[in-house]
């Protein structure tokens, strides 16, 4: 009797290990600085389309991660899109295999400025595990011009936070010009 010996070896034991603990407090600061950072740069919530342009689906599980209990980025007003036409950053996972390459393009062209493209993944940064590949051109940087590398494989829920906050920052900083002296200062009016 198979059925019954497997029912109650399966019952109360757990057959994966338990997830690791999520630091609340490193999410929710990280989160509550991007969301504020995207309001003061762009007048309004940051729209995320994310383009999977062949991966393993490593990176993919960690974006969708930001979406759960635990990150919930929509709390923060961060919110990911369906359309291109409606986002503020391209996040975009995997390498840049030939057959995605004029998908890739056609997304970046339907995207309005300010627009800014995130490559998140060892493939997307430089073909990864597939570089070499007959399929693939490369990373993501040989088909479109990448704002922000987020390496990792797959980079975590958490270091994705922490590149979109790092892109959203860098960019509402004045540009910096030395004077004569060699100082550095912001650029002023």
């Amino acid at each position: 009797m198979l059925w019954p010996r497997l029912a109650r070896a399966l019952i109360g034991k757990p057959l994966t290990d338990p997830a690791p603990p999520v630091p609340q407090d490193t999410v929710h600061a990280l989160a509550e600085r991007l969301a504020a950072t995207a309001r003061t740069r762009l007048g309004r919530s940051l729209a995320i389309r994310e383009v999977d342009s062949g991966s393993c689906n490593g990176c993919e599980l960690e974006v969708n991660a930001l979406q759960n209990v635990a990150y919930d980025l929509e709390r923060f007003g961060l919110r990911f899109v369906a359309s291109p036409k409606h986002a503020d950053v391209l996040l975009v996972t995997g390498p840049a295999c030939r057959n995605m390459a004029e998908a890739m393009e056609r997304a970046l062209a339907c995207t309005p400025e300010p627009r800014w493209v995130v490559a998140a993944g060892d493939c997307a940064v430089d073909g990864g595990v597939f570089k070499g590949s007959y399929a693939v051109h490369g990373g993501v940087g040989a088909v479109l011009p990448v704002d922000l590398l987020i390496p990792g494989c797959p980079p975590s829920p958490t270091q994705l936070l922490e590149g979109l906050l790092a892109l959203l920052e860098a960019e509402a900083r004045p540009p910096r010009k030395e004077n004569r002296a060699g100082w550095i200062a912001p650029a002023g009016p």
